[in-house]
């Protein structure tokens, strides 16, 4: 054979070799790493979706979630599988992996450090599973080619180390919602190609924001709300060109906003509320790109800048809670992407913008609480989509624009406590079928009602207006009706079927004539019920006596006569007032007591068989029996004079002897924190068996009604101690008594005054007529009462809050109240919330006891655990705690002491929630339909109740937490933007560029 043959032979052999070679390599590594996702699959067995869908006789670059390049496994994506038990140690044998994504599961463990080992990651998201611990200082041991990494929503605490900035490579890194408590290095400066950085809600230990974050130029998001931020904003920010969300909202920053960051030209959000920020906003050059502002509760001063009528992309203006003056910039009116201004509570003047809502797709304006004068805008409603305007308590005048009557979307009119007038446009009540909430109360308004009204209207306050004409008769869905002094005549309609919702009814002072019509029986729900004032006649229909909720019940000034039926003494009354009718004969026996003396004025026919004031005695007997009655009455009452005068001598005489000399001093001393037509002798005049409506260990609580001409209602909570008190106690109650004395807020019970004596002291509260929130959960007594609906629990939670916030950052002292529960709650005729009993009792009951015990104060399944821990070191953390275990009663119905032995009704929720062993609308008060909303409050209350305080929210967080809950405040915080969209990279797993351009379809 010729050598060159030969030589060919050679080379086609060795080439079969090496192909054979290569394919058996090849064989053997696809076997390799299917063994390696087989052992993945067993690790993860509790997985139903993993163990259907990877079927070993199928091949693995099919498998779910599994991605290959050139038949090597390159991508896992396993988003939402429930997978539990921790990351397979072996994962890494995938050699090429690059993309690994384990969101949303129940991965457990501390991060796992074996991912040093896939040393070609570039993109990794365990976010939102159960991951804890800290971040090891070795973390720059990851992949150098890292560009992606998303830890956000597990338990990791401790520090964000150093090293992390060591990572080069990473664009994005996102590390919000977990329980970081330390502080985040600054070395995250050297990541010069990230993108994206978040590490909101944390509880950073005091960080500042590093100056140094100004070299991160590459950054298009930068998201540390709720972090515990402190100091000033750098100015340095101002030299991220590329940036376009910055939200540091929910901290404590400081200083004014620095002027550069207004000329960032890509920058379209920015999030500033809920901080400490002052100073006047100063614009210089301002980019064209932003989209939505918000500043709100803040402490800015000074005008709007006139040039943020130059953002032609801005959709979103929300700057309320300042202190801003002056007019509203009117080129804001031409804006044609504005869609929701929210400016309430600061002291802006002028009129408003009156282009507003003609050029963009205006749906919501709430100005409240400003100085506002003119009218409002007449195109408000001009692009169909408007549904809210909220502009109570200014000073506007003239007609309401007549647009609003085109305006189908319209949902909530509240225009109350202005100087509006004209007639108020009829045909809204017919175009606006979404319109559920009208208070036009206390303005000029005239007009009429149509006898049918929307089944959506659920809230109709036109009080103190100029309306006539007759009664509605059908308003299915209203629970609210108040039109009192208005000039409203005819007849109350005969039935109420359907009104049947109805919880307050008040037409009082208007021109109302008739009967009171039987059918009123059927309003089941009536708490409040005033139609006094009127020209309404016949009797009282004894089946108001089945109305078993009612409360509050003034038919005075009328023309009713025949009997007060005895069923009406059936109810348990907060006020009652008859007075001034026809009405005759014995009042009811269980309504013979001085809380009613006032109650039953000028109806001489009326009669009492005891001795009440204002009321004449009953003539039963005879004449015959009377005379001997009379008789024998008064040589009783002749010798009990003599026996009591003997007494009065005898004891008299022995205080003489016994009194030391020297100045006389007054057996009762009163301090006065508001003005009051009282004095204490009229307080303690009426401290009687047949007034008190409460007692505990502390002592007892009255109701006293005190007549006069403000006809006053007021609780009256005596506490007594027999211990001899020094001087240093009596200070310290008269101190704590002066400082809440001296607090004025919508959302705190007033107290009136303190009337001290030696072994007691009366403090005298505003009366609050529906009692506590306590007795509307859990019932009142032992039968259960009607249960109240999500909206009053909402308002009642955002109520308190704003009580709690107003106590923990806007006093000076700050008050911790140290006993918030839902017993010391008090809600008003309206349910309006209140806080009260801030903890005077315990400082005087508990007077001589030792400081490391009386500072252990609170009631069982209230109590945040660190009072057990270290009692002297408690904070105002202590009642977001409280108030957590508040939110869960609303929601779950239970009581606090509920949920077992030991963890009560926040143990069980958080347990509940972790082990994920009962699904969470079953959680939900079977009273209430469950809904996102209420199920977000509940997972509000589960974090507000964190055993580690650091971790709890602020009461400011919680407010503003519980306003975007409520359907009045629908879409009030657009500022959650970037979490959505974040999660919609979790659900999406598209390609990016962190994934440096991958294909991976």
């Amino acid at each position: 054979m010729p050598k060159e043959s030969t030589m060919q032979s050679y080379s086609a052999l060795l080439y079969l070799i090496l192909s054979l070679s290569i394919l058996v390599i090849s064989f053997g590594d696809d076997e390799q790493e299917k063994l390696v996702l087989s052992d993945i699959k067993a690790h993860w067995s509790s997985s139903p979706q993993l163990a259907t869908s990877w079927d070993a006789s199928t091949p693995h670059c099919s498998w779910r979630g599994i991605q290959c390049i050139n038949g090597s496994v390159s991508q896992i994506s396993l988003s939402n599988l429930s997978l539990s038990n921790t990351l397979p140690q072996f994962i890494c044998n995938l050699s090429n992996l690059s993309h690994l994504d384990l969101s949303i599961n129940n991965i457990t463990g501390n991060f796992p450090t074996s991912l040093y080992n896939c040393s070609s990651l570039r993109h990794l998201d365990l976010a939102q599973n159960l991951l804890d611990g800290a971040l090891p200082d070795d973390i720059y041991k990851m992949s150098s080619q890292l560009a992606y990494i998303d830890l956000s929503f597990n338990s990791f605490s401790g520090h964000i180390p150093p090293s992390v900035g060591q990572l080069q490579s990473l664009r994005s890194l996102f590390l919000h919602e977990n329980h970081f408590n330390g502080s985040f290095a600054i070395e995250l400066a050297n990541l010069v190609n990230l993108e994206n950085l978040t590490l909101s809600f944390n509880n950073f230990s005091n960080q500042r924001i590093p100056s140094e974050f100004g070299n991160l130029t590459k950054l298009k998001d930068l998201w540390i709300r709720g972090a515990n931020l402190v100091g000033e904003i750098p100015e340095a920010l101002g030299k991220l060109t590329e940036l376009e969300q910055l939200d540091l909202a929910e901290n404590s920053l400081n200083g004014s906003i620095p002027a550069a960051l207004w000329s960032l030209k890509k920058l379209k959000s920015l999030y500033l509320f809920s901080n400490n920020l002052t100073g006047e906003i100063e614009v210089t050059t301002l980019g064209s790109s932003i989209e939505e502002i918000d500043l709100s509760m803040n402490k800015l001063k000074g005008p709007i800048p006139v040039e943020f009528g130059n953002l032609a992309e801005l959709k979103i203006l929300f700057m309320y809670y300042n202190q801003l003056s002056g007019e509203i910039p009117r080129s804001i009116g031409t804006l044609t992407k504005l869609s929701d201004i929210r400016l309430f509570d600061n002291q802006l003047t002028g009129v408003l913008p009156p282009e507003l809502g003609k050029h963009s797709e205006l749906w919501n304006i709430e100005v409240w609480k400003n100085r506002f004068s003119g009218s409002l805008p007449d195109g408000l409603c001009a692009n169909g989509v408007f549904s809210s305007v909220v502009a109570h308590d200014n000073n506007l005048t003239g007609e309401l624009p007549s647009s609003l009557v085109h305006c189908p979307t319209l949902n909530n009119i509240m225009l109350h406590h202005n100087n509006l007038s004209g007639e108020f446009p009829f045909g809204i009540w017919s175009a606006a079928v979404a319109l559920q909430y009208v208070q036009i109360h206390h303005n000029h308004f005239t007009g009429s009602l149509p006898d049918k009204l929307w089944p959506n209207l659920t809230r109709l306050e036109i009080n103190d207006n100029k309306f006539s004409g007759k009664i509605p008769s059908y308003a299915p869905g209203l629970r609210v009706f108040q039109a009192s002094n208005n000039m409203f005549s005819g007849e109350i309609p005969s039935s109420f079927s359907g009104m049947s919702n109805l919880q307050i009814l008040a037409l009082a002072g208007n021109l109302i004539s008739g009967p009171i019509p039987e059918g009123i029986s059927t309003l089941k729900l009536l708490t409040l019920l005033n139609l006094s004032n009127n020209q309404i006649n016949g009797s009282i229909p004894a089946a108001m006596g089945s109305l078993t909720v009612l409360n509050m019940l003034d038919l005075s000034h009328n023309q009713l006569s025949g009997s007060v039926p005895p069923e009406i003494g059936n109810l348990k009354f907060n006020h009652l007032n008859l007075s001034y009718n026809q009405l005759s004969g014995e009042v009811p026996l269980q309504l013979q007591s001085p809380a009613y003396e006032q109650s039953f004025l000028s109806n001489p026919g009326l009669c009492s068989s005891k001795f009440i004031v204002n009321l004449n005695i009953c003539a039963h007997q005879s004449h015959g029996d009377s005379n001997n009655s009379r008789r024998l009455v008064a040589a009783v009452l002749v010798a009990l004079a003599g026996t009591v005068l003997l007494i009065m001598v005898v004891m008299g005489a022995m205080k003489c002897l016994r009194r030391p000399k020297g100045p006389h001093l007054p057996s009762r001393e009163s301090i006065y924190f508001q003005r009051v037509d009282f004095n204490e002798d009229s307080i303690v005049h009426r401290l009687t068996n047949e007034n008190l409506i409460g007692s505990g260990g502390s002592g007892k609580v009255y109701r006293i009604s005190l007549g006069g001409r403000a006809n006053q209602t007021v609780a009256v909570k005596k506490i007594w101690n027999n211990k001899k008190l020094n001087e240093r106690v009596q200070k310290t109650f008269e101190a704590e008594a002066k400082i809440l004395g001296s607090i004025r807020h919508a959302n705190i019970v007033k107290l009136l005054c303190c009337i001290s004596s030696d072994t007691s002291k009366l403090l005298v509260y505003e009366y609050m007529e529906n009692r506590s929130l306590d007795e509307w959960l859990h019932g009142f007594g032992s039968g259960r009462v009607e249960s109240l609906d999500w909206q009053k629990r909402i308002h009642i939670a955002i109520d308190v809050a704003q009580g709690l916030s107003y106590m923990h950052h806007n006093c000076k002292p700050q008050v911790v109240h140290r006993d918030v529960k839902s017993s010391n709650i008090l809600l008003d005729s309206e349910f309006r919330a209140k806080i009260a009993d801030f903890g005077l009792a315990r400082i005087w009951v508990e007077a001589g006891v030792p400081e490391s015990a009386s500072n252990v104060v609170g009631t069982v399944g209230y109590m945040a655990p660190e009072y057990h821990r270290y009692p002297l070191k408690i904070n105002e953390k202590v009642d977001v705690y409280s108030f957590g275990v508040v939110l869960l009663e609303l929601t779950t119905g239970k009581r606090a002491q509920e949920g077992g032995e030991y963890e009560g009704l926040a143990g069980w929720a958080a347990r509940c929630l972790r082990e994920g062993n009962k699904p969470i609308d079953n959680m939900i008060d079977p009273g209430l339909t469950s809904t996102d909303k209420i199920e977000r409050v509940l997972q509000l209350g589960v974090e507000c109740t964190n055993t580690n305080p650091l971790l709890r929210p602020s009461m400011k967080q919680v407010l503003q937490k519980l306003m975007d809950c409520d359907e009045l405040n629908e879409g009030r915080r657009y500022s959650d933007v970037i979490s959505l969209l974040q999660m919609k990279r979790l659900s999406q797993h598209q390609s990016s560029p962190d994934d440096g351009g991958e294909d991976n379809s």
